[in-house]
């Protein structure tokens, strides 16, 4: 594996810069390197580093410590409300492999809708109270732990203490006055006889919705226009703030638990376990359905009088979609050395992610009268089971260091299921038919249209807007239920095998070599390599480089995910659905079955360390082929003068999808095009120092990335998701730091730097503007193992422009899915205590 160092880049207490020397075991075979000896960028955070950010989702932690690291928040993204999408170095989360004790983590249940597709493990099931320390490898890896490892690798080092702890509570709220929130952290050490310990970790938290919306008014439907009596029963219509289409963070509440335990055998042997039980559950809102909408639309009753679901909702309704989210693993294994030298580490793993999925406050349309108002759609699983064995040995080859010789093999059986919701939530009711009563004849009523006719109906079978003509949707709108046909379950198994060799060739001069060969039974074999060096230009300068290959497979929930949710292809909420590649529905539409990405990285940077001064800059360049990506949404319509909409409409229709002339648009994924992502890491830590007992602490990181095509994506991809692929996100991000202990107090000082990006919609572009959000906290020691924090994040209370396009609507003033956050500033008050 590639050998990778880093440093802490807040310390804890007042040092000098020499007494800074920490290591990594990411990617390391043998004995952890210091920073200024890694071929490689590693970033190292203990655990004073993880507390002093004020998140407690692991998630938000990263993104403060690691400027190259972002993730979003999506509100009306369906399961990534619950589950939120990351990248490293501009990298979607699949191609960031995550690692517990340097073993590889289960991917979580859900599969993003959009973009890349993203199914990579759910960090936040993993409490910031369990962690030792956080190593995130910034270079590709793939040749050491497999697919996955395209952008780098995060490797999370949990606590391995036998005796002591701590406990946290923290409260806080928005400036806004919402989004109040409560976490409790807790972790125990316990001994397991006199060779062993047991380390146990917990935290509950609950958090309530925020709203940063204005009341819906568009072109096609404004609220303030209705009637006053209509604009009262709206305010109801959402279940959650006082406009109907809330956007902010969910309402959510979660429990998590991990362990950590490990018993030495003596002569050098030890076995090993770790694993975690989570659950959690969160609740966000969908887009608005008013009158007229192809929803709420009146339809005639098998009596020929008319219903219309304002019966049910008076004010037009807001779906409300919840997640349960439930995710568990347990990792074992025996370690040791034999006599001979070899060192030896067998281990075997399992992890579980659920996500159960439930909807109410909406309607299956198709249904009419008889529609419930609450259904369970669906529920998602991911399984992993891995079985692998590692070894490594030093073999003196008459170089000035031995050699380091590490080889390994390991298996791995994957599964992705989709279980069907309950029936209402999928069936298509009477009225996802025109005339289902059968009271029209052409321009003539039945003899049962007659019969209600004659009993005082309306019924017009002349007028072609009459109701009775009315095709509404097929199951539960907003997120139709997964129906028998398209449920099942999606498995794969795959082997690898690697081999790897390093040494310091001379006193100077350290080399690495990886290969790694893998083999899947949904794909075709793989064969990856890398070479690192890092060369001791002087006894403070030192120069590194790697260049390796790389490669993802897809995924089998990426392979068999369906999903129709309401999304703005043009502007406009329509339903859209989203098919497997190699369904007979993508198919129809021209879809290939999904093979790897494949990858090649470049890295090249230096080490310096003046004095006191500690920095590490970083070059890398990421080419990504056949990448993986959801084409632009494909027009659907039933009107057969909507040419190729009309197509694709009875490509549907022969494919046999129900429901098919509510569908508005369609897409899948597929190998679309190749890009290429670049850019530069800084680094810097400086401790100013007042006096021999006074000290600050500095810390400085910048990332500048850019991606851009490397080949034509317009065969895939319209203009906008062009533009927005290369521009929407900042190329640009830094924070700065500083930690100062002056006797019992603490202060901490941060300062958020996001740089320009651009929007594009309808052959307009919006620049949004450089911000910087500051972050301060105060913390007083009671005793010595007792302290309260107070502070605040983005204590000036910043946002990010306007959404100055229309591009996002339906009641939406900022870019929802940029990583910028944008819901204000946030207060909060924490008690710590260490035993």
């Amino acid at each position: 594996m590639a050998v990778a160092a880093g440093f802490a880049l807040v310390p804890a207490a007042p040092v000098v810069a020499e007494e800074i020397e920490e290591v990594a075991v990411t990617g390391v075979r043998g004995k952890p390197r210091s920073v200024s000896d890694s071929p490689v960028p590693v970033d190292v955070f203990g655990s004073e580093a993880l507390q002093s950010v004020s998140y407690t989702d692991t998630n938000d932690v990263l993104k403060t410590l690691v400027p190259s690291y972002n993730v979003t928040r999506q509100p009306i993204s369906d399961g990534g409300t619950f589950i939120r999408p990351a990248q490293l170095r501009g990298m979607p989360t699949d191609k960031t492999l995550v690692l517990v004790n340097s073993k590889r983590r289960h991917r979580a249940a859900l599969v993003q809708i959009g973009g890349s597709g993203t199914q990579g493990p759910d960090i936040a099931t993993i409490p910031s109270s369990a962690l030792k320390s956080v190593e995130v490898l910034r270079d590709g890896a793939a040749a050491q732990y497999g697919s996955d490892a395209i952008a780098g690798v995060i490797n999370f080092i949990l606590k391995d203490n036998a005796e002591g702890g701590l406990f946290s509570i923290k409260s806080g709220e928005y400036s806004e006055g919402d989004g109040f929130q409560t976490t409790a952290t807790a972790n125990a050490g316990l001994p397991l006889g006199s060779d062993g310990f047991l380390s146990i970790s917990g935290e509950v938290a609950k958090a309530d919705f925020t709203s940063r919306s204005e009341q819906y008014c568009e072109s096609w439907f404004c609220l303030e226009e209705q009637d006053p009596a209509f604009i009262e029963a709206a305010k109801s219509a959402s279940l959650e703030g006082d406009v109907v289409q809330p956007w902010g963070q969910p309402n959510s509440e979660a429990a998590r638990i991990f362990f950590n335990a490990g018993y030495d055998l003596g002569d050098g042997k030890e076995l090993y376990a770790f694993g975690n039980y989570s659950e959690s559950e969160a609740d966000g809102s969908f887009y608005y359905r008013y009158p007229g909408n192809g929803t709420i639309e009146d339809l005639r009753e098998s009596d020929g009088s008319i219903y219309s679901p304002l019966e049910k909702f008076p004010g037009g309704f807001t779906p409300r979609f919840s997640g349960e989210v439930t995710d568990y693993s347990l990792v074992s294994g025996f370690k040791g050395e034999m006599l001979s030298g070899l060192l030896y580490d067998f281990s075997a793993r399992y992890g579980n992610s659920e996500v159960a999925y439930t909807l109410r406050n909406t309607i299956n349309p198709s249904m009419g009268p008889d529609s419930p108002t609450a259904f369970k759609p669906g529920t998602l699983a991911n399984e992993e089971i891995q079985l692998q064995a590692d070894f490594s040995k030093e073999m003196d080859l008459g170089l000035s260091a031995p050699v380091l010789a590490a080889f390994g093999l390991s298996y791995m059986d994957e599964s992705y299921e989709l279980t069907g919701g309950d029936e209402a939530s999928y069936t298509a009711g009477p009225y996802a038919t025109r005339d289902p009563w059968g009271f029209c004849d052409g321009d003539m009523p039945t003899t049962a249209g007659q019969a209600v006719i004659d009993g005082g109906s309306t019924l017009d079978c002349a007028d072609a807007s009459d109701p009775v003509y009315r095709v509404v949707g097929v199951g539960s709108n907003g997120f139709p239920g997964y129906s028998p046909e398209y449920s099942g379950s999606y498995t794969r198994d795959s082997y690898a095998v690697y081999g790897d060799l390093s040494s310091d060739v001379s006193e100077r001069l350290f080399v690495q070599a990886a290969v790694r060969f893998e083999d899947y039974s949904d794909f075709d074999s793989e064969l990856v390599g890398k070479l690192a060096m890092q060369y001791d230009l002087t006894e403070n300068i030192g120069l590194r480089s790697s260049v390796g290959t790389g490669f993802r497979a897809p995924t089998p929930g990426q392979q068999g995910t369906t999903n129709v949710s309401t999304r703005l292809p043009n502007g406009f909420p329509v339903a859209t659905g989203l098919f497997p590649a190699s369904s007979s529905v993508a198919q129809a539409l021209g879809a290939e079955a999904l093979k790897p990405e494949t990858s090649t990285n470049f890295t090249f940077g230096f080490t310096a360390d003046f004095d006191k001064l500690s920095m590490t800059v970083d070059f890398y360049r990421i080419d990504v082929d056949d990448r993986t990506y959801a084409i632009s949404t494909l027009d659907v319509s039933a009107d057969n003068s909507s040419g190729a909409a009309y197509d694709n409409y009875l490509a549907l229709v022969d494919a046999g999808v129900v429901g098919a002339e509510s569908i508005g648009g369609v897409f899948y994924f597929t190998n679309a095009f190749d890009t290429r992502t670049q850019g530069v890491d800084v680094v810097a830590t400086y401790p100013v120092s007042w006096s021999d007992t006074s000290t600050t602490n500095l810390t400085a990181s910048f990332n500048y990335n850019k991606s851009e095509f490397a080949s034509d994506p317009s065969e895939y991809l319209n203009e906008e998701d062009e533009f927005d692929f290369e521009n929407f996100q900042p190329k640009l991000r830094g924070a700065i730091t500083a930690m100062h202990d002056v006797g019992p107090v603490s202060l901490m000082a941060r300062a958020n730097w996001y740089g320009s990006y651009e929007n594009f919609q309808s052959g307009l572009v919006q620049e949004y503007d450089p911000l910087v959000m500051v972050d301060l906290e105060g913390r007083y020691h009671l005793t010595e193992a007792t302290n309260v924090s107070v502070g605040g994040r983005n204590i000036f209370d910043q946002y990010p422009d306007k959404d100055e396009l229309g591009d996002y609507c339906c009641g939406a003033v900022y870019a929802s899915d940029t990583v910028v956050d944008w819901q204000g500033s946030f207060y909060y008050l924490s008690l710590n205590h260490t035993f």
